[in-house]
């Protein structure tokens, strides 16, 4: 690995600068290990770089000497105890955009609201894989506008889960930078945000009205069983199983499925396929799927 293709600023390799040494391999394997197999998020060799980066924070955090010590404490009973969480939380990728991918939107708006409606009761909706609030925001926001436009008794529940604790905790807050917003029509912004009384901060908050329709939860895909309540009518799960293997996909859709009602929809990335699994869906649209 070559040092020069480091972030600059890091101080490694720079003249009175201390710095943390580089991953060895024993050490990217070690992490590399525990990640597939608890997080199972594909960590080939050619990460070990951008696993390297995103730990030189904790390294510095603690003062310690390097990635050695780092994930000698991050294994050891006090580690797994306060560190491993920030560990999981710095490897993890969080992407998202107010949204993200609007024809899935407009699909819920035109043709799976009017059948929601129309079954009566209230409607259970999880956004998985959350990231930084987003997603869930957005779904939170066309909901209201159906409600206010079609069905005034319409009523509904949101979920939304990450494993990162740090993009959960700013989901909870729902303050992002105006640029991030961008996306919003015009009449939803002056809804469903406001904006900071400083405005030389160029930040926005999501409603408190809107925030409310919006529960939180700290979910592994990994894990055997999902710490959710009842079933769901519509589950987001988009742009979060191309991190995985082939066949931890399907089994983490397999599991998702238990959670979707009969007659259900599970809405995948535009990037995502179920191509050759055998799961309980059948496709109504291009990367959106019922549930058998």
């Amino acid at each position: 690995m070559n040092p020069a293709s480091d972030a600059p600023g890091e101080g490694r390799g720079i003249p009175g600068i201390q710095g943390p040494s580089s991953l060895s391999a024993a050490d990217f394997a070690r992490l590399a290990k525990f990640i597939e197999s608890e997080l199972g998020i594909r960590m080939p060799e050619t990460k070990r770089i951008m696993l390297e980066s995103r730990l030189q924070k904790r390294i510095r955090h603690f003062g310690m000497s390097g990635f050695t010590e780092y994930v000698d404490f991050v294994f050891s009973p006090k580690g797994r105890e306060s560190e491993l969480i920030n560990m999981i939380d710095a490897v993890t990728t969080n992407k998202t955009d107010f949204f993200r991918e609007a024809d899935h939107f407009d699909y819920l708006l035109e043709s799976i609201l009017p059948e929601l409606s129309g079954r009566g009761g209230s409607a259970a909706f999880w956004s998985a894989g959350c990231s930084t609030g987003e997603e869930p925001y957005t779904l939170a926001m066309v909901l209201e506008e159906y409600r206010d436009a079609a069905d005034p008794r319409f009523n509904y529940r949101i979920l939304a889960s990450d494993l990162s604790t740090q993009v959960l905790d700013k989901a909870k807050a729902a303050v992002y930078d105006e640029e991030k917003a961008a996306p919003i029509p015009m009449s939803y912004k002056k809804k469903y945000l406001l904006r900071s009384k400083d405005h030389g901060q160029g930040l926005v908050r999501i409603k408190p009205e809107l925030r409310a329709k919006v529960g939180f939860a700290r979910i592994n895909f990994m894990d055997e069983r999902y710490p959710v309540e009842g079933l769901f009518d519509v589950v987001f799960c988009r742009n979060v199983i191309i991190y995985f293997e082939r066949p931890v996909q399907e089994m983490i859709l397999g599991r998702l499925c238990r959670h979707v009602r009969k007659d259900g929809w599970l809405i995948l990335g535009h990037s995502e396929t179920l191509t050759g699994m055998d799961l309980p869906l059948r496709v109504v649209a291009p990367t959106i799927y019922k549930r058998l």
